[in-house]
């Protein structure tokens, strides 16, 4: 739900701060302060070290695919625009079957939600069984010619299975991808959407916020 001010949007990024979840063996974020008026500097300065998949953020094609372009590439239009919130209700995994009844049409932008919006961004110690994306699956958002595909946890492809080949399909079509989004605060629907990542110039990613109103 919006909070009384925001004109009916809805955050649905996640904080950054040291010490929470991330990918296992990617470097962690880190915010340190480098100067602090408190310390008599003349002002305060935060400095920070992470890897650029870290909580809400997109993946550019050329995070799997050696000589896709990177996120500064990014066409606005992919992250801009109406968009919807479809609901998983498998605790496993995304799967074709589930993806029938959703009619996606070409250009779409979808993001799922799932449990993972109600328990992956409670605890700061990374959670190995979300709900991911199938191989299948992704081949099925290809096929239908979705434009960009977003999804609650920290990767389109699950920590113990299809991890690399849900990826290497979404971003090989190229599928434009959003991860880490928070969604536990939004219903089912028809939404705008706004998605901005740090223009990284030929990174393979970089965080973003990420905003959804109401149609």
């Amino acid at each position: 739900m919006a909070e009384p001010g925001t004109n009916g949007w809805i955050d649905i990024s996640v904080p950054l701060y040291s010490g929470m979840a991330h990918w296992p063996g990617d470097p962690p974020f880190q915010a340190d302060q480098a100067r602090a008026i408190s310390r008599g500097d003349v002002c305060n300065l935060t400095q920070l070290a992470t890897s650029a998949h870290i909580g809400t953020h997109m993946d550019a094609p050329k995070h799997f695919i050696d000589h896709g372009v990177g996120i500064d590439a990014l066409p606005l239009a992919a992250v801009l625009g109406p968009c919807r919130v479809v609901e998983i209700k498998d605790h496993h995994a995304i799967q074709p079957a589930e993806l029938e009844s959703a009619q996606l049409l070409p250009g779409e932008r979808i993001l799922f939600k799932t449990r993972n919006s109600a328990r992956g961004w409670t605890t700061d110690e990374f959670v190995k069984d979300f709900v991911y994306i199938s191989k299948e699956a992704a081949q099925f958002l290809v096929d239908r010619a979705v434009q960009t595909v977003g999804v609650d946890y920290l990767s389109v492809g699950g920590f113990f299975k299809d991890g690399v080949p849900t990826h290497q399909i979404l971003l090989g079509a190229p599928i434009w991808i959003i991860e880490g989004l928070n969604l536990s605060q939004v219903q089912p629907g028809s939404y705008e959407l706004i998605c901005l990542p740090i223009k990284l110039r030929g990174a393979d990613g970089a965080p973003a916020r990420a905003i959804l109103r109401p149609l």
